[in-house]
């Protein structure tokens, strides 16, 4: 079942969980420099370890990523917080060419609070982000007691494909500003 979501009516935060990938050029300062830039559209709450991980349907001699995901609240709808993090990526240096190409940075909302929304530009949640272990292994981390809105199963028992090794369980602590430590 998709619903559509009307313009933001009121001002309550949205818990929303966004994903993160570099795997071009120095790929933790491109994942804190992105944090930092996200900052101004979303409240953090808390983020995970950072995470290697083997491209997925990407080019052969693709490089590896580094990944993470980030728990927050944001008061902007749905289409702008997604314009907002395509902005970053763009300004960041993503070139949209072949698909899964190498990338200095990949942002993608993955869930906007328990909506379910299908437009032409935004699905929420993420389509593919049920089969990636590189999204799902760093969002179980977080604990978070939360229900895939499509399935109904709890996101800590999700399982996706693809290789994944924490790589930076301190990372957190190394994040941009105070405002990205983790609140429990």
């Amino acid at each position: 079942m998709t619903m559509s979501i009307r313009p933001r009516a009121d001002t309550r935060p949205v818990p929303v969980v966004i994903a993160l990938g570099s795997n071009l050029g120095d790929r933790g300062h491109r994942l804190r420099e992105a944090l930092t830039r996200i900052g101004a559209a979303v409240r953090p709450v808390r983020i995970s370890s950072v995470w290697q991980t083997a491209p997925v349907d990407s080019p052969p001699g693709s490089p590896e990523f580094l990944n993470a995901v980030v728990l927050g609240t944001t008061r902007l709808g749905p289409h702008e917080l997604l314009g907002r993090l395509a902005a970053i990526e763009k300004s960041m240096g993503r070139v949209r060419s072949t698909p899964n190409a190498p990338r200095p940075i990949d942002i993608d909302l993955i869930l906007y609070g328990a909506a379910l929304l299908r437009t032409g530009s935004l699905t929420i949640p993420h389509p593919r982000y049920r089969e990636r272990e590189f999204v799902l292994a760093p969002l179980r981390e977080l604990n978070l007691p939360w229900i895939d809105p499509v399935s109904g199963d709890p996101l800590s028992g999700l399982r996706g494909s693809g290789q994944v090794e924490t790589v930076a369980k301190g990372w957190r602590a190394t994040c941009p500003s105070p405002r990205w430590r983790n609140r429990r």
